[in-house]
This record gives structure tokens, sequence and C-alpha cells, in this order.
């Protein structure tokens, strides 16, 4: 029976979780929607893709459509989150039949068909220009304030890498993606996004299970630590919400890291079919198999 090398199973495993252009689609749909809402009571000038979506480390099917709607500084509050509760009312009389509630810094619109059907829209008041030429906003804190945020400044610094590593280092950042998805582990994404480029700055090339391994490990013995924005934009960035998400995020971390391990000694013995094994445990059981 024919069988996969290591290399062959992160590769159809990226395939799978690349998402879809009909995913894609929806997006864009929702995206026209809400911009026509926002330009009618907000003078919105413009909605456009942050996070994930827009950077191409999005998860088939689990990831949501991060937007950040740029609004006049008059239109906006001088507290947050009175600002993202008037926005959540102006579009929930829009979309009447769609389940739309505050989790700041955003409002989020889940329109039914699944995690990738839900749309974040944060509010963004632009403050400046850096000195590379990218816009940076005031966008909601959590606790009624404003925090700087520059979502082309971060992109460009994740791409100025992947380019670096042969295009490498945006699946891997989606498998740990993947892995917080499925295992369901309350980290943030942009936390992941940023502290795995941050990690990968000082390597010359990406060899999937190894570096894996590496980035489980360091995420272990740092005891995901908030980590200082690489480029300087949004000061310190927190992997999760509260302690007790954290405590659980550790919990999790530390069995993907025996699994991982697991996996490493099974390649250093020379089964391959436990190695696929293990790696699907750490991927709640959604890693190619060894065999065609």
């Amino acid at each position: 029976m024919p069988t996969r090398t290591i290399e062959q199973g992160f590769y159809i495993f990226h395939n799978r979780i690349t998402p879809s252009s009909y995913q894609s689609g929806k997006a864009t749909s929702h995206k026209s929607s809400i911009t026509s809402r926002l330009e009618d009571y907000y003078d919105l000038n413009r909605l456009f893709y942050s996070g994930s979506a827009n950077n191409g480390t999005d998860v088939a099917s689990l990831s949501d459509v991060d937007f950040f709607a740029s609004i006049p500084t008059k239109k906006l509050k001088k507290n947050s989150s009175t600002s993202l509760r008037e926005i959540k009312e102006c579009l929930q009389d829009r979309f009447k039949n769609t389940r739309v509630y505050v989790d700041s810094p955003a409002i989020v619109l889940d329109f039914g068909s699944g995690s990738w059907d839900t749309a974040e829209v944060i509010p963004a008041d632009f403050v400046m220009k850096t000195a590379k030429g990218k816009n940076v906003y005031d966008i909601p804190d959590s606790s009624g304030g404003w925090m700087k945020s520059s979502p082309s400044t971060h992109n460009a610094y994740v791409t100025l890498h992947n380019n670096r590593l042969n295009k490498k280092l945006k699946p891997l950042i989606r498998f740990v993606k993947a892995w917080k998805y499925y295992c369901d582990v309350p980290i943030s994404s942009f936390y992941l996004e940023l502290r795995v480029t941050k990690l990968m700055e000082g390597e010359e090339s990406i060899v999937y299970d190894i570096d894996l391994n590496s980035i489980f490990q360091k995420l272990k013995s740092t005891n995901l630590a908030a980590i200082q924005d690489p480029e300087g934009v949004s000061g310190l960035i927190y992997p999760c919400a509260s302690d007790v998400a954290k405590t659980t995020a550790l919990s999790k971390l530390n069995t993907a890291v025996i699994r991982i391990q697991k996996a490493r000694e099974a390649k250093n013995s020379g089964s391959i079919k436990e190695v696929f094994e293990w790696w699907d445990k750490v991927f709640l059981y959604n890693f190619p198999s060894y065999y065609y």
C-alpha cells in the first residue's frame, strides 16, 4: 500500500485547511452589505479586511473574517464601549435575522453557516501614518479606551519573513492556528501570528515538523508570556483574554508538546506510521493518514 512522507503529510494538510473560494466569496458578500449600512449611518471611510483572512493565515471552516471599519472621529465616542454598543445596534437593525453581539474590540455578526461565516467589525479611528507609510488606527481596548493598531504594518512584517523563508512561514502559522481551533485553545490568533513570526526571524529555512516542535516548546517554556509588538505599534500583546483562559491554554499546550515530542521520537526511530499517528492526535484527528 502506498505511503506518504512527513513532508507530503503537511503539504496535504495545508491544502485541506486553506479556505475555499466559496468561503472567500461569502466574506465578500458580507463586506458589501456591512459597508452600505455603515456608510449610511456612520459616514464610513472604508471597510477593509484585517487579521488572518487578509494575511493568508486563516483556517478553512474555522477562522472568522475580520474587518476594520474606518469611521470619522466625530462619529465615534470617547468611550469605545459606547461606540461598540451603538454600532452593534445599528448593524442589528439592518441584519434583523442575524445574531449580532459585542466582543471587544469588535462587533460580531454570526451569519449562521459556521465560524467562517462570521464577520467581526472593528471600529477604527485613523491616527497617523508610520515612517513606512502604513496607516495606524485607534481601536477599542476592551476597557472603554482606545489602543493603537496597524494591520498593514503587521501584514508587511509577516509577508517579509514569509518571502524570505520560501513562503513557508504562513503555512507554519496556519498549522499553529489549526491546532488552536481544532483543540479549542483560547489563544489570540493575532498573538500566535506575531509570536511565530518573531520566533522564525533568525531562521534561514523551515521544516514543518522540526519548527512546529521548536515553536510549541518555546510557547511552553515562556509560559505564554505577553510579547512586545515587533513593529512597535500595539505595545504589549497578550495571549489570552483572562487568567482562566491562559490556564486552559497552557494545559492544552502541554498536551500538544508531549504529543509532538512523541512524533519526534517516532521519526528518530524510523517509525513514520507512528509519526503520522502522533501528528493526527496533535490536530485532533484531522491530519492526513500515512497511507494513500
